[in-house]
């Protein structure tokens, strides 16, 4: 049988006490299905969440066909805002035979919960209710609302009420339906209605609160969240709310406790998490916020506000080639993001990379042209390159035509400000200021630098003194919109940015600006209008149809996006970046040989161009056109000789190709240009350790320990060396080391290997039961003492109770499925094929995972299916005798002895062997 090891972790998504676990967990091995859910129903009626989830998943043990304790667990995960657990559940319930018509409800709020707006109409449009019931048309507003379809949404709401006077979801889609409509007055009547009507009404208080935050009255949106807290305790929703709120407020005990308390509802909800990472960063606990993100990330890796805050974490701490990884991840999918281009930027910069940093500021300015910082940066990154012309133009544009003396510090303070002091930075632009009061780009520098520092007030108060200058200017009033925008203060932003588009009517950043406005409050049409209108105007207007794509896009229209994409690249035709827009896109939307085929005819006539050739290998890698890839990265390192990363690009395509001698001398190379390049060092270890050159390995172990003294990097290249020389015990203390630098859960493997191997089995099992004790989450540490206990000790009990805790976190962890079916196939339990058929289900073309399903089909006499799951299997991966052994018994079974002959001769012959050989060998010459 097939057995799978993984290194992924995964995150809680329910914690309860240790004595509530415990008392629960042991009643229900003696109480009846029944009675468990009778228990879980007087819970739920308590409101004791936490504990009604316990007892209906014990009742699920028993009788995961009960379709009730499905749909009654999918309602409590919707109450404690899982909406993504509510729909799985309820729509198991509905495929086990419960009534749709019973679920109906549940399953539109969890559809509306997760934004599939459209999906809630779809599913309750044929329902009777969806015209009389007051809860369904308020459902079925909300979706239209979301949608735009505001008449639709205010007749919705509008017969809700007629069926349920007062009814408080009727009156917060009024509510929201006249926010639309920009009618404030109505929208506040509206919401103090719900509440006074429906003072228990958690969802009419939540409401109230994001009315007064987007208002900018912070202290009743406060007060509004702890209402609803104070009736809901456990509301996932409204607690992080209230930590976002107070995270912005610096209030950071509070936003604590508030994390705290949702923690205890929904343990490492990936919302949790992601805010307490947030809180973190705020508070420049950098490392901690590393943490959370890295728990997000694992679960849910294209959640892109958690990628663009673990980009500026990285930033932060430092660790350059991670940030540029995170930052260009999410640039790929935002790419108008003019902080994630800056933050990207000021990676390469901090990495020596000017090369490549200026691609990315100049394409940056062509997003937010008179933005001051990224002209410094650009000044920055040609003065490192050593272009002093090109620098000082760019610092001249980032400067003012006032005097001398004024231009000299307002210079220097950029260049300040460019290298990390931001007190310097202001001190030299005051001066600016003090020496040409009218210099209003010397002002606007500093207004820049103090937004840079989040110092809003003296923002504000700088842009009100650069306001009385230039009172036409819509430079400034965009700005000042700006930094109410940063305080919150969505009215006064709104009113900023509209007097600067009164001043010049296609200023750009302050439509853009209006139009992201327009999305915050759910009106993606009223953003659309808005370039269109300038587009009337102007019909090759770049900016406007790249935002008309954007939009497009983030609605989930993809071919409207293309399609706006595709027309601004041919009244753009020279425009690089569109060009990577437009080939991304098509790379998205599935179809590489487009993508692959219009990125080659664009950089037939750029030759010179880094980004595009970068991109086009990037395309041949998916592709799989390694050859072709190679070239692309050779060219691309010729373009950039002094560049690591680019020679490093060079090796790995090397390495795709099976040629290790060319990838060692790429790797070389890439060391001369930059000694500590890690990446290169590791690949340059694990060729030595592959081919046996222990020395060689454990000199880069030693040249890494010196260079990067606080990494466990080196160390861990030492005990891998040293373990694969039988070195048990000195590889234990290298393990140590790294252990001591950076803790982590496939060190604590490593270490627990190094630890079996010197004998010391006691010492091993006691590191790893003290990590997971410390690391309850850890799911990668978990699945591997689960395979050890199975393969290793043959404790099956042991090894699935492992297995059961890695997927009670996370239910599609394909190892922990398939290792779980094993464990119970060999206990001979019925619960193994219904493991395996998950992990089947899940998996696709793993030749592993169809050979651990069709090996338990086969015991439990199903020859029939197993027969060509197992001939697939073997096809697909030939080298892997086992599965050939199985596939063997498996024609035996089927009366085809004459190729089960064949085939067991084949893998028993001189020189092969694996864990079944013997009894290959037995049923060989039993045939």
């Amino acid at each position: 049988m097939s057995r799978i090891r993984s290194k992924r972790t995964s995150i809680a998504i329910l914690s309860a006490s240790a004595v509530l676990i415990a008392s629960l967990g042991a009643c229900s091995k003696t109480q009846s299905t029944e009675k468990l859910l009778a228990d879980a129903k007087q819970y739920q009626q308590k409101g004791d969440s936490k504990a009604a989830i316990i007892q209906l998943k014990n009742a699920l043990q028993k009788d995961p066909d009960n379709k009730d304790a499905r749909f009654l667990l999918g309602s409590i995960y919707n109450e404690t805002g899982d909406a993504l657990s509510a729909e799985k559940e309820i729509r198991k319930a509905i495929s086990l035979g419960i009534s749709q018509n019973l679920v109906v409800m549940d399953l539109a709020k969890a559809l509306l919960a997760q934004g599939q707006f459209q999906k809630v109409l779809d599913e309750t449009d044929k329902d009777p209710k969806s015209k009389t019931d007051a809860q369904l048309l308020s459902l079925r507003g909300n979706a239209f609302l979301a949608l735009g379809k505001t008449t639709e949404a205010k007749a919705a709401f509008e017969l809700a009420l007629k069926d349920k006077e007062n009814y408080p979801d009727a009156l917060i889609g009024l509510a929201k339906q006249a926010f639309a409509s920009r009618d404030v007055a109505s929208t506040n009547d509206y919401a103090n209605l719900a509440v006074a009507k429906n003072p228990q009404n958690t969802a009419a208080w939540l409401f109230k609160g994001d009315l007064m935050r987007i208002q900018g009255k912070l202290d009743d949106a406060l007060a509004a969240y702890g209402e609803t807290i104070k009736l809901q305790p456990e509301n996932v929703q409204a607690l992080l709310v209230r930590a976002n709120l107070q995270i912005g407020l610096k209030k950071f005990e509070d936003a604590k406790k508030d994390i705290d308390a949702a923690k205890k509802v929904s343990g490492g909800n990936i919302l949790v998490m992601y805010t307490q990472a947030l809180l973190d960063f705020s508070q420049n606990k950098n490392t901690e916020a590393h943490e959370s993100l890295q728990q997000v990330m694992r679960v849910a890796p294209d959640y892109m506000p958690a990628v663009l805050l673990s980009g500026a974490v990285q930033y932060a701490l430092g660790a350059t080639k991670q940030a540029e990884q995170d930052l260009r991840k999410y640039l790929s999918k935002v790419p108008n993001s003019a902080y994630a281009q800056k933050l990207l930027a000021a990676t390469l910069l901090k990495s020596n990379q000017p090369q490549e940093a200026i691609p990315v500021i100049e394409s940056a300015l062509k997003i937010a042209p008179e933005d001051s910082q990224l002209m410094a940066m650009a000044g920055e990154a040609h003065m490192m390159n050593r272009e002093f012309t090109k620098a000082a133009e760019y610092f001249e544009k980032a400067s003012t035509l006032a005097p001398k003396q004024s231009d000299y510090h307002a210079a220097l303070g950029m260049s300040k400000l460019g290298q990390g002091d931001g007190g310097q930075a202001v001190a030299e632009l005051e001066k600016a200021v003090n020496l040409d009061e009218k210099s209003v780009k010397a002002g606007v520098l500093l207004i820049m630098t103090h937004l840079k520092l989040k110092e809003y007030d003296k923002a504000l108060a700088a842009v009100k003194v650069a306001e009385k200058e230039q009172p036409a200017n819509p430079l400034i009033q965009n700005l000042k919109g700006g930094i109410y925008l940063n305080k919150k203060d969505i009215s006064n932003a709104r009113l900023s940015f509209e007097k600067a588009v009164s001043l010049q009517a296609n200023f750009f950043p302050a439509i853009a600006n209006l139009a992201r406005l327009d999305v915050l409050e759910k009106k993606p049409d009223a953003a659309k209008k808005r370039f269109e209108a300038l587009l009337e105007k102007d019909k090759k207007n770049l900016p406007a149809m790249t935002a008309l794509a954007s939009l497009a896009i983030s609605n989930g229209d993809n071919e409207g996006g293309k399609v706006w994409l595709e027309r601004a690249n041919n009244e753009n035709p020279d425009n690089l970046q569109i060009v990577q827009l437009l080939a991304t896109h098509y790379l998205n939307m599935g179809d590489k040989n487009k993508a692959l085929t219009f990125i080659k005819k664009t950089q037939s006539t750029n030759q010179k161009s880094v980004e595009l050739m970068n991109f086009l290998a990037k395309i041949q890698t998916l592709t799989g056109d390694k050859a072709a890839a190679l070239d692309s990265y050779t060219k691309l390192a010729a373009l950039l000789p002094e560049s690591a990363p680019a020679q490093y690009q060079v090796a790995t395509a090397y390495m795709a190709m099976g040629n290790e001698t060319a990838a060692a001398e790429a790797l070389k190379k890439t060391l001369r240009l930059d000694e500590k390049f890690l990446d290169a060092q590791l690949a340059i270890a694990s060729l030595a350790l592959k081919n046996g050159k222990f020395d060689d390995a454990l000199g880069v172990a030693k040249q890494v320990q010196k260079q990067q003294e606080k990494s466990p990097a080196g160390f861990l290249i030492e005990g891998d060396t040293l373990l694969l020389q039988k070195k048990a015990a000195p590889a234990i203390k290298a393990y140590e080391q790294a252990m001591k630098l950076g803790a982590n859960g496939s060190i604590v493997i490593k270490l627990h290997n190094a630890l079996i191997a010197d004998g010391k089995i006691k010492d091993a099992d006691t590191r790893v039961d003290q990590w997971l004790k410390a690391h309850p989450d850890d799911g990668g540490v978990r699945l591997y003492l689960g395979t050890y206990q199975l393969n290793t000790q043959k404790n099956r009990t042991a090894a699935i109770e492992q297995f059961q805790l890695v997927l009670k976190n996370d239910p599609n962890n394909i190892p922990a499925l398939n290792n779980i079916a094993w464990a119970y196939s060999e206990q001979k339990d019925k619960k193994a094929i219904d493991y395996a058929e998950r992990a089947y289900k899940l998996s696709g073309e793993s030749p592993a995972i169809m050979d651990t399903l069709a090996w338990i089909l086969l015991e439990q006499g199903n020859t029939e299916r197993a027969l060509p799951l197992l001939e697939k299997a073997s096809g697909l991966q030939p080298d892997a005798l086992e599965i050939r052994y199985h596939f063997a018994v498996a024609l035996v079974k089927s009366g085809n002895k004459t190729k089960a002959k064949k085939e067991l001769e084949s893998i028993t012959g001189p020189g092969k062997t694996f864990a079944k050989s013997d009894d290959a060998k037995t049923l060989l010459k039993q045939l």
